[in-house]
């Protein structure tokens, strides 16, 4: 993380790999926003990725080869909530800035964010029933459906579709496409605007919204055992990783 007065800049910075995010890149993700709650001085938080390819590209699928039951894939989804939460409680308003992949992990930190703006090459999903055989957290699907309305979420989340983003702005997901070049002016626009418009009242607006998007949510522990103790995550796990694709058993 570094500092621009009293703006927190979080950078995703693993650009041969698209920025897919390991379980390291998580835990500094986590730290970051310990360090922005802390800090009075700070008015805005802005995430992006590094090399101009990708905002995150998921989660690095290799470590998911040490899942050995359903139990680690309910502690993973439960730590993937810790860490959007921490993102979505910030108290400070959030811009993703976005150019490329937004996939799966990514794509949730971006949710977790409060203003997205995109380059026009820019793309969105969670391909999982395509590639892993995995699931999301029933807080995590809240939060992508009402961002992108129920019909483009069950686009990305059944079709394994990825969305343009011309198609996110018109979900309401993007806030403004930008282009590559006027990126950066943009972004600092935006920041300048967000840190000088009352706290409270954006601290407050937040969480009120938060509190909306969270209420009354149901428990699907029971639902992320059956996906992640299948045959099929398994399966698709190791095809990701070896480059093929994966053959579906049902079980």
């Amino acid at each position: 993380m570094r500092r621009d007065g009293a703006v927190a800049h979080i950078v995703f910075d693993r650009s041969p790999a698209r920025n897919a995010m390991t379980w390291a890149m998580y835990e500094q993700l986590g730290a970051a926003c310990e360090q922005i709650a802390a800090d009075s001085s700070v008015r805005v938080a802005v995430f992006r990725g590094a090399g101009g390819k990708a905002f995150v590209a998921g989660t690095d699928i290799a470590q998911f080869r040490d899942f050995k039951s359903a139990e680690d894939g309910i502690k993973y989804e439960r730590t993937m909530e810790g860490y959007l939460s921490a993102v979505e409680k910030l108290q400070v308003p959030t811009l993703a800035v976005i150019e490329g992949w937004a996939i799966g992990g990514g794509l949730a930190i971006a949710t977790a964010c409060d203003v997205r703006i995109a380059t026009p090459g820019s793309r969105f999903g969670v391909p999982i029933a395509r590639t892993l055989g995995n699931c999301l957290s029933v807080g995590n699907i809240a939060m992508i459906a009402a961002a992108f309305g129920l019909a483009r979420a069950k686009r990305m989340l059944l079709l394994a579709e990825t969305l343009t983003a011309e198609e996110a702005l018109t979900a309401g997901f993007l806030s403004e496409i930008v282009s590559a070049e006027g990126l950066d002016a943009r972004a600092a626009e935006m920041c300048s605007r967000l840190a000088a418009n009352a706290p409270i009242t954006m601290r407050v607006t937040k969480e009120a919204i938060r509190r909306l998007l969270h209420s009354g949510l149901p428990a699907g522990d029971d639902l992320i055992r059956e996906c992640y103790g299948s045959r099929d995550f398994r399966i698709g796990v190791e095809a990701f990783v070896e480059k093929r694709e994966p053959r579906w058993t049902g079980r």
